[in-house]
Formats: structure tokens, C-alpha cells, sequence
């Protein structure tokens, strides 16, 4: 479809976005810094740490190029916003944008001096890249199914949208130690409030009789080269402490945080040292100072207006039931709690999204949904909500038009996979490339189609710091480089029951994988599994039961696995298989080379 044909259909009656993020001096200060760069009159470590905390990511081996991240709140994208994104990617880009694990957008390989540009074009939209990076509160998560889960207590997005506002811009985080990210889930099921260094589930008790709001917090949860399970902060906190909560722990971490070792400044670090218990009473004591202290100058600024859905009007007539639309179905779409609509899931290769495809989600966003806007979810994926349930074939043949009606949204064959080496400079391997290659092979292979491997997941990371979350990963991966003789090859660390949710728990390392060999090793797993699995047992399930000691016949432990995975990943003489030291996406001969991180800078 046209650009004009999709403006012609545009209809009047659209929402728009309730909060400008944006500050346009922010593009022209950008550009003065830029001019001051290239000029010699500021060093690289202070324009860099600058860039970052505007959002422009140093890309891999150069400091003429950015990827600038852009900060999408509660992942709530609206129509207007994406067209802008999908203008400015082929104006200023490489004509696609990358939706991250966090729910940013992502614009990769940007001049530096096309920077300043891309900010002002947000800007025409209400959006920032402020603090997208850099060390300062990140995009503040919630979970792409707030308000229509039907298993959560209250809509937290309220929450999220309060205390970003509050956070964005405020003196007390623009240097803190390291990065810091928060995260709100709808449910216990759907998110991954312990792995943040601060995550919220929305929990209720009765006071007086009366209900009241509050979340369960978790503090010093984290992934990384060193990866932590967060902590419960206290069975209640109400939402009249939330606030007072947030502003605590950062305040403590900011104070109390590492700023000399770059390797261990992240919050976890600071609670795993001084111990939970002592952190714990720290925070809770300094709450008390912060509430005694601040009650009448900081306030959490929710808005309570309830939402106004629109009629959708749906005209063009097509058979109920196109090509593929059942196996689609199945796994790209459940229902919301509201009856009579869904929630149906994009799945993309490794979050990638060309400028046309997201003009065709922002015109299906107004088409499909009530609420007229979509919301980026947690698995580099893209979600409608409130569709009505007899519009899901024509939503899903508008999908398939576009190229974007790949099955396996809610399965294992929806993979995760970091940049790795194709813009990051800390990247070992490819990971980009292998989860789409992944992918492709399930999708193939119609394993989305198997019940028994729908809760399960894989996730790669081109290196150990976690940017592709392998530790909570089914199956998980992080990149590195191996030998044989003078020839390297890449390769990946295998672990396995790795898992988010109210069982959190990160994965164990099982062996070593080279790259070419990981599809071959994922597939010899789930035949192993079907081997050894018990009436009603899930892949997932499987491997828990083999960590927790209780395996069997056969496969009793990770090391009984690993035996049997042996023959798999054995490396062949380079004259035997060149192509097996070669990495997906590459030409040329394999290398561990890799430039300065910029997470800390």
C-alpha cells in the first residue's frame, strides 16, 4: 500500500499522545555540542558521556556514526509517532529501526551530525531519546498487556507514566553511578520485575475495610556478566509510598554506589556486597527521611482518566479464514479480559522493522484497535490490544501483506537477539543474525506449532554483559571466540533453565556451542526431550526437573545432556569446513576484536 492510499484512510477520530516527552533546545544544544566535538574544544569522554545522556549510543569501531535510542515510556507508541520514526529512519538511517528488549525504538548507523536532526523530528511528535542511555534512569518498562491481562490486579501504566515523568530530566539521576532501570508488570506471569533494579507488580490489601493499591517491589535484580535475582523490598508498599520508595533507592544507590570500578557499579553489585538485609534497612530508613522531608514538594502525578475507546469500523470484506491464519492464531494471539477482544502479538527477526512496515503498523493501529495506538512489548515484538475478536483475519491478512505475519510470536520460535557485532563494539559474535537464522529454522520446521515447546524460550547475547537476557532464557546464549590450532571460529556459552517469572531463576552453564553448530544442538535438545519427558511435561518444564535433581530415565543431570550433546558441537579442521569459522553475516575470516563499551561511560 501507498503512503498516500494509507493518509487517505486515516480517520478523525484518533487519540493523541497524552504526554510530550520532548524539549526541542535539547536538538540544539545537541548540534552546538557536536560543532564543539569536531572542533577539538571538548574531549571525547566528556562529549561522550553527553551523547549518551541524550540518548546517541557510540556505534561499533567509529565515532562518527550514533544509534540513538528512543525513549518510548510503558512501550505506548501512537500512529503519528511511528510514521515519524519510519520518515526519520530513511531520511537520517538505514531505512529500518530496531525494537529493543526494553521497549525503545532504535535508529542505527545516524551521521553525529545527523543527530541533532533526528531529535528535532521527535520532537514534532512529543518524543525524547533524553536519557535512553547513559548513566540515569532508563525508559521505565511496563508490561505490554497492562490493562487488558487477565490475571492482573490493577493497571499499573498509570504508575509507569507517573514516575517517568517525574524521573525525565530531574537533577537527582543525571549522574548516577551506573545505569538504572526500573521495571512494572501486569502479573506475576507477564514480566520481569526481578531482574530490574527496581520492578513492581501491582498488589492490593484491605485497610479499615477499604481496598488499597501498592505494589510488591523487588530491589537489585539485574543481568549482566554478573547477574543477580532481585529481592523483595516488603510484603506491601502502598502507592502512597511508591514514590518515596523510587526516590529512596535511587538516592542510597547514588551515594552508596561503586563509581571506581566500571565492572561492578551496577546497583546489584552494591546490595550482593553489603547483604540484602543491610541494604533493606538502609533503603527503608532513608524512605522515612525522604517522606518526613520532601512530602510537600514531590508528588506522583497519575492520571485517572479512563480511557475512551473508539468504534472501529472495519469495511473491506475478505474470506473469514485466509492462508496460514489458524497456525497464526494459535500463536500470536490470546484473549484480553475485556470480552470480545484480543491482544494479537508482531513478532519480528531480532526487533527488526523496515520504514514501509511501520507505516503499514501505524495505519493497522488505527484500523484494528479501540485504543488507536500500539505498545512495544519485552521480546523485541510489537502488540495491538483491544481488537475485536472477528477482526483478527483481516488484521492478520493486512500482517501478511506487509510481510509481518510470521507465527510463533508466544512460542520458542520467537528469538531473541542483541545487535552483537553489527553495530555493538563490545559484540563477540553475530548474535543479531543467529536468532533471525534461528528463527527461520523453527518457523520451517513448524515447531511454534508444538505444544510442548510453547513456554519456552532462547535468547543470545553477542557477549556475556546479558543485552540479549540468555540467563533467563530456556535456552540461552552468549557469544565468544574459540581455537582450533591458529584458526578461531565463534562460538557461544550454552545454559539452560533460565527463567522471569515468579520462579525467577538464572540459567545454568551447560557447555560450549560453536556458532554453526547451535541450530543443530537446539534441535538435539528437544529430541532428547521428547525421549525423557513425562505425559503433559513442556520442554521448559523438563529441564527444571532435570536441574532440580529429579531426571530420568536416561538423562539424569545437565552433564548427562551435555554427554549426549557431544558429538554436535565437535570443531572440524578448517580445510574440513571453512565455512564453520566464518560467522553469520560476515565474509571474511572470524576475530574477538572489539572496541570501548560506552554502558559506563
Amino acid at each position: 500500500m501507498s503512503k498516500t492510499s494509507l493518509s487517505q484512510s486515516k480517520p478523525d477520530n484518533l487519540p493523541k499522545p497524552k504526554i510530550n516527552w520532548a524539549k526541542v533546545e535539547e536538538s540544539e544544544k545537541f548540534a552546538e555540542m557536536v560543532k564543539l566535538f569536531r572542533q577539538g574544544k571538548i574531549n571525547r569522554d566528556d562529549f561522550r558521556r553527553f551523547r549518551l545522556q541524550h540518548g546517541a549510543y557510540g556505534s561499533r569501531m567509529t565515532d562518527d556514526y550514533s544509534m540513538i535510542r528512543i525513549k518510548i515510556p510503558a512501550g505506548e507508541v501512537y500512529p503519528e509517532q511511528i510514521e515519524k520514526i519510519a520518515e526519520l529512519s530513511e531520511s537520517f538511517s538505514i531505512g529500518n529501526a530496531h525494537v529493543s528488549t526494553r521497549q525503545n525504538f532504535q535508529l542505527h548507523w545516524v551521521a553525529l551530525e545527523d543527530v541533532s536532526e533526528v531529535m528535532r523530528g521527535l520532537t514534532e511528535v512529543g518524543l525524547t531519546s533524553r536519557e535512553a542511555c547513559g548513566n540515569t534512569v532508563r525508559n521505565v518498562m511496563c508490561s505490554p498487556i497492562a490493562g487488558v491481562c487477565p490475571d492482573e490486579i490493577f493497571d499499573p501504566t498509570p504508575y509507569a507514566m507517573a514516575a517517568t515523568r517525574f524521573l525525565l530530566r530531574n537533577p537527582m539521576n543525571q549522574s548516577l553511578p551506573r545505569k538504572f532501570k526500573i521495571n512494572f508488570t501486569c502479573c506475576e506471569k507477564h514480566g520481569m520485575a526481578r531482574i530490574a533494579d527496581i520492578g513492581l507488580i501491582p498488589h492490593k490489601v484491605e485497610v479499615n475495610g477499604k481496598s488499597q493499591n501498592g505494589f510488591k517491589i523487588f530491589l537489585g535484580g539485574g543481568l549482566g556478566a554478573q547477574s543477580f535475582v532481585g529481592h523483595h523490598l516488603e510484603e506491601f508498599t502502598s502507592d502512597e509510598d511508591l514514590l518515596y520508595t523510587i526516590i529512596s533507592v535511587i538516592r542510597v544507590y547514588d551515594r552508596m554506589g561503586n563509581r571506581e570500578n566500571m565492572a561492578r557499579n551496577r546497583m546489584r553489585y552494591l546490595v550482593n556486597e553489603l547483604g540484602w538485609e543491610k541494604f533493606q534497612n538502609i533503603v527503608l530508613k532513608e524512605r522515612a527521611v525522604v517522606r518526613a522531608t520532601q512530602s510537600v514538594v514531590i508528588k506522583l502525578e497519575l492520571d485517572k482518566t479512563s480511557e475512551v475507546l473508539r468504534k472501529v469500523s472495519i469495511s473491506s470484506e475478505m474470506p473469514s479464514h485466509p492462508t496460514g491464519f489458524p497456525r497464526w492464531l494459535k500463536t500470536n494471539a490470546v484473549k484480553q479480559k475485556q470480552p470480545g477482544f484480543s491482544i494479537a502479538f508482531l513478532t519480528l527477526e531480532s526487533g527488526d522493522v523496515t520504514a514501509n512496515q511501520l507505516r503499514i503498523i501505524a495505519d493497522i493501529a488505527r484500523e484494528f484497535s479501540a485504543e488507536g495506538r500500539i505498545r512495544n512489548g519485552f521480546a523485541q515484538d510489537i502488540v495491538f490490544r483491544w481488537v475485536r475478536d472477528e477482526d483478527l483475519p483481516k488484521l492478520y491478512a493486512r500482517l501478511l501483506e506487509a510481510g509481518l505475519a510470521n507465527p510463533g510470536a508466544l512460542t520458542m520460535a520467537s528469538v531473541i537477539g542483541c545487535s552483537g557485532t553489527t553495530s555493538c563494539n563490545l559484540a563477540l559474535t553475530n548474535s543479531h543474525r543467529l536468532a533471525k537464522e534461528v528463527q527461520r529454522k523453527f518457523l520451517e520446521l513448524k515447531l511454534d506449532e508444538d505444544d510442548d515447546l510453547r513456554d519456552s524460550t532462547i535468547k543470545i547475547s553477542g557477549c556475556p554483559n546479558s543485552c540479549g537476557q540468555h540467563e533467563i532464557a530456556t535456552i540461552g546464549f552468549y557469544g565468544g571466540g574459540g581455537r582450533l590450532g591458529k584458526d578461531m571460529y565463534p562460538l557461544y556459552t550454552m545454559s539452560l533453565g533460565g527463567r522471569a517469572d515468579e520462579k525467577a531463576m538464572l540459567g545454568l552453564i551447560c557447555m560450549k556451542v560453536p556458532t554453526k553448530r547451535v541450530i543443530p544442538t537446539i534441535i538435539k535438545i528437544v529430541e532428547i526431550f521428547k525421549s525423557e519427558k513425562r505425559p503433559g511435561e513442556t520442554l521448559d518444564s523438563w529441564v527444571h526437573r532435570i536441574i532440580d535433581g529429579n531426571g530420568g530415565p536416561n538423562v539424569k543431570s545437565l552433564n548427562d545432556i551435555k554427554e549426549l550433546l557431544k558429538p554436535v558441537v565437535v570443531a572440524p579442521t578448517i580445510d574440513q569446513d571453512k565455512d564453520f569459522y566464518v560467522d553469520y553475516g560476515n565474509d571474511g575470516s572470524y576475530h574477538a576484536k572489539t572496541g570501548r563499551g560506552e554502558c559506563a561511560a
